[in-house]
């Protein structure tokens, strides 16, 4: 399964956000630090949930990368978030 259906998937069930966009970004970066063949290194994400309210940003980003785990973080080179209450 490819890395954005999981985080598609990890983020939803996590957060129920009301919008949610994940990008492989991955074909952008050919030639810099941690590509791979095949994409699935460079992600940016657009989520705005009810559940992030009471959160700071630095809280947001934790929480994001907690419900993503650390299987998917691992094998992540770069994870940009856009995160909205």
């Amino acid at each position: 399964m490819k890395l954005v259906t999981i985080i598609e998937q990890k983020l939803s069930e996590t957060f129920a956000p009301e919008t949610l966009t994940v990008e492989d970004e991955s074909e952008k970066h050919r030639g810099h630090a941690g590509y791979r063949e095949g994409g699935d290194s460079h992600f940016r994400v657009w989520i705005k949930a009810p559940a992030f309210e009471p959160m700071t940003r630095l809280q947001r980003h934790r929480a994001v990368h907690e419900a993503l785990g650390p299987d998917v973080m691992g094998r992540l080179h770069a994870l940009a978030l856009h995160i909205e209450a």
